[in-house]
């Protein structure tokens, strides 16, 4: 198609639409499409430099969007395969995750039953040439890419072996691989099964249904743990369905309302709950956010479940996918979601310019539960019971994104390949700590303390405005002293962290993904939490019944 004929189409689409904005009384937003059309073509004609249609398109769009809130994005035809990727979580490939590892790229997980499973990847595999062509030097998004493709086609995969370092070729037929949301259900108690649900894609309720059903059949199920805590959301739809498992059909479960009409819209449970009275416990925390906001808000406003954990993100702002021709579209926020008490969750406000503002304690306005309990707007879903979250310590953190603790599990895995574990017991001996703190001496490891990086700045604003005389001199050099934050001392002070994160990385490569969340259950006070509240049904009553939540 010729460039001219292009700008032709653009400019009668602005005329046109020109036509049907003017009949809405709103002239000038015709006028400025024209205008847009118009500059446009003149920097692709005339502008010096040759410039790319398709990224003038980018940054024009990006910048009619800047100032809006940041859910709002273009997608073009190439952007649309992933965000279909994300809602329906199903692409065609070989089902494995991989990692940049300096120049290359090395399996990080093949998922379990994936083709990548049955042809014998192994995690910490290097992915040494595809289809032929060497992959020394390709980036994780370029691998990908290429071993991505059209179910039960083919593709060539040579790996330099993590067990023996010598070379293999697989020839891997891509299948349809579909991503769970529902990535662990098991008993973690006598009868309290725990579920953790990952994400809402368009087949979540049936995955959590089969999940509910398979806990009932391997026992007697008397409570239930729904862990939301790294659930960011997705379809709407898939939350209210989710919902009906544990409401009543017909109960209004959340509203949209938005500036046009066809944007608001009520929606209620369509199927009779499967468990209508069962002890409910939510896990929630500042990754919760949108489709799981919803699902935790709901329960929580109608006292079905008691709400354990952090605050969550707040994002009450709904999407809609407006189709712009030619396979793009605009992902643009169309209206607010709102909870059975009435209350919208969303935790921020933007401005003309697109700046977040917290909601001020001013605006926050007060709702009720359908028991009468006191819940709030303006900060996400309040836990009715706090558990703060938990975070690996930064010299652990550093340990493991420096590839370190990957390099000593490739190391474990090279020495007992054919290692039986059980994965909610296997833990490290202190001989193979010992055997990691000496691969530890030998990197470089450019870690600084918290408390280090104060001192030094201590150091400095002491200089600089004259305070350093002898005495606070002494006291600085007497605190460095005692500050046992070097590289080995931290191995010592963060053992715990260490080999957490180590046990981890080692029982997936036996018990794949389900064996590494079983493996961290023990250790989670959340879910420790959880458990002695479903078995404190008093508790639960006066929770349930009469405990008002704090309002921020």
């Amino acid at each position: 198609m010729s460039k001219r004929l292009i700008y032709s189409i653009l400019v009668l689409t602005a005329v046109a639409s020109l036509t049907l904005y003017s009949t809405r009384n709103d002239f000038g937003l015709g006028r400025n499409m024209e205008i847009m059309v118009n500059l446009m073509r003149a920097v692709n004609t005339e502008y010096v430099d040759s410039v790319a249609s398709d990224k003038l398109m980018r940054h024009g769009a990006d910048g009619i969007l800047r100032n809006l809130d940041p859910y709002c994005t273009y997608l073009s035809e190439e952007d649309m395969k992933e965000f279909r990727r994300m809602t329906t979580g199903k692409y065609g490939g070989i089902g494995a995750a991989i990692r940049q590892d300096s120049n290359l790229v090395r399996i990080a997980e093949p998922y379990k039953g994936s083709p990548a499973d049955k042809a014998g990847l192994k995690i910490g595999d290097k992915i040494v040439e595809i289809e032929g062509k060497s992959a020394v030097g390709m980036t994780s998004s370029d691998v990908s890419n290429l071993l991505r493709g059209e179910p039960n086609t083919t593709v060539r995969v040579t790996v330099e072996q993590v067990a023996d370092g010598k070379r293999k070729q697989h020839k891997i037929r891509r299948e349809r691989i579909s991503i769970p949301s529902v990535s662990y259900a098991d008993y973690v108690a006598d009868g309290i099964g725990y579920i953790i649900h990952s994400d809402f894609t368009d087949d979540c309720y049936t995955e959590m249904r089969a999940a509910i059903e398979r806990l009932q059949s391997k026992g007697t199920l008397k409570g239930l743990i729904l862990d939301y805590r790294s659930n960011g959301g997705g379809v709407l739809q898939s939350a209210v369905k989710v919902l009906s498992l544990f409401v009543p059909k017909g109960t209004m479960v959340v509203e949209m309302k938005g500036r046009n009409k066809s944007e608001s819209k009520r929606f209620t449970t369509e199927y009779e709950p499967l468990l209508p009275d069962l002890p409910l416990v939510v896990l929630i925390g500042e990754n919760s956010a949108s489709a799981a906001e919803i699902v935790s808000g709901a329960l929580q406003d109608l006292d079905r479940a008691v709400i354990i954990g952090s605050r969550s993100y707040g994002k009450g702002l709904v999407q809609t996918t407006i189709p712009l021709g030619f396979g793009s579209y605009g992902k643009i926020t169309t209206a607010k979601y709102y909870i059975p008490s009435g209350r919208c969750i969303q935790a921020m406000r933007y401005t003309d310019e697109g700046r977040a503002q917290s909601v001020p304690d001013s605006l926050i306005n007060e709702f009720k539960t359908a028991a009468g309990r006191k819940v709030y707007d303006g900060g996400g879903i309040m836990p009715d019971s706090k558990v703060e979250a938990e975070y690996v310590s930064a010299f652990a953190a550093t340990l493991f994104l420096m590839g370190i603790i990957d390099d000593f599990g490739d190391n474990y895995y090279r020495n007992n390949p054919n290692l039986q574990i059980d994965p909610k017991s296997f833990t490290i001996t202190d001989s193979d700590y010992e055997q990691f703190c000496k691969m530890v001496e030998s990197r470089d490891v450019p870690y600084k303390s918290e408390s280090r990086v104060a001192v030094e700045k201590l150091r400095k604003a002491l200089s600089k405005e004259r305070y350093a005389d002898n005495t606070l001199t002494e006291a600085m050099q007497v605190i460095e002293k005692n500050l046992k934050d070097d590289k080995m001392n931290n191995l010592t002070t963060y053992k715990s962290d260490i080999v957490r994160t180590i046990n981890a990385d080692i029982v997936v490569r036996y018990a794949y993904a389900e064996g590494r969340t079983a493996n961290g259950i023990a250790h989670d006070k959340g879910i420790a939490a959880a458990v002695k509240m479903l078995g404190d049904s008093a508790r639960m009553k006066q929770i349930l019944t009469t405990q008002d939540t704090v309002r921020k």
